[in-house]
């Protein structure tokens, strides 16, 4: 057998090898499998769907069956108050009783509470899904992280909010307006866990949804509303008696874990992430598809 018979053997056996490398298990897939999952891709709206019902269910779950230790979260309440009276911003009383006097405005912030809560959140979520593709993955991953770790804060900081508190005279908004306007008031109050006010959630997501919005949105209007919106929500949440204002901070707190957990993932805060995905993010036989598509 001549050397060029070996050579051709030899090349012969080299693409058969790659053939079956290529077909078959691929040696370098466990190695490409973290980067192909941190990679941005575009959501599947049935997906999306069914994970936000799913979480926000498990997280309604598990936030409610926390044990309400009432008498702790009054002492921590007390203790809370005690701590912004040192530091010169206990002033949510004042607060509560100057809003509480302007029946239209009082009443607002009531409905504000009990919806923007969810209605802006959602909307934010749906147009970074629809304009900004790339980025959606990573921007639901900052708000996941942000409510997951505030259970923590629920469990082991039970905290009565201000209009429960016994002795203080703050006033529950919702009841003496009879307006709907909290799950953890009037008829709803046995529905959720009244005494998880820290952190304040209603912080963590309206300031997720105002820096979302200041970090993407093009339009400068879109971005000043941006930053208001939780500004807003500081202003209402205390205002009604429902926080203090070291439940923002803690709400902040969270979030600034949930940023953290999405960089490390990513690489890349969300807004930094590419508006579409590319093909080659993509799983490569996706890529393909999509690359021979455009040639086409």
């Amino acid at each position: 057998m001549g050397e060029s018979s070996v050579k051709t053997l030899e090349t012969r056996t080299e693409v058969s090898s790659s053939r079956v490398v290529g077909d078959g298990a691929r040696p370098g897939d466990q190695r490409a499998l973290l980067p192909r999952l941190r990679a941005p891709r575009r959501p599947r709206i049935w997906f999306e769907i069914l994970l936000i019902g799913v979480s926000y269910w498990t997280y309604s779950l598990i936030r409610n069956a926390v044990p309400e230790q009432k008498a702790d979260a009054l002492a921590n309440a007390d203790w809370l108050w005690d701590l912004e009276r040192t530091l010169g911003i206990a002033v949510e009383h004042s607060v509560n009783h100057a809003v509480n006097s302007v029946t239209w405005l009082v009443v607002g912030m009531n409905y504000y509470y009990a919806t923007l809560h969810f209605v802006v959140t959602i909307g934010v979520l749906v147009w970074i899904y629809r304009f900004h593709p790339g980025r959606y993955a990573a921007t639901r991953m900052v708000l996941f992280a942000t409510t997951g770790v505030a259970l923590l804060g629920y469990y082991f900081f039970p905290l009565a909010p201000p209009r429960l508190m016994n002795g203080q005279d703050f006033v529950d908004t919702v009841l003496v307006h009879h307006t709907w306007g909290s799950m953890a008031s009037g008829n709803l109050k046995h529905m959720s866990n009244q005494y998880a006010a820290m952190p304040s959630m209603h912080i963590g997501w309206s300031l997720w949804c105002g820096l979302t919005i200041f970090a993407v949105a093009s339009a400068p209007w879109a971005r000043i509303l941006g930053l208001l919106y939780p500004v807003a929500t500081l202003v209402v949440i205390v205002a009604t008696a429902n926080h203090f204002w070291l439940d923002a901070a803690g709400g902040m707190l969270c979030l600034a874990f949930g940023y953290t957990v999405s960089r490390a993932w990513y690489g890349a805060l969300p807004h930094r992430l590419p508006r579409e995905p590319r093909a080659t993010d993509a799983h490569p036989a996706t890529a393909a598809l999509l690359n021979r598509f455009r040639g086409a």
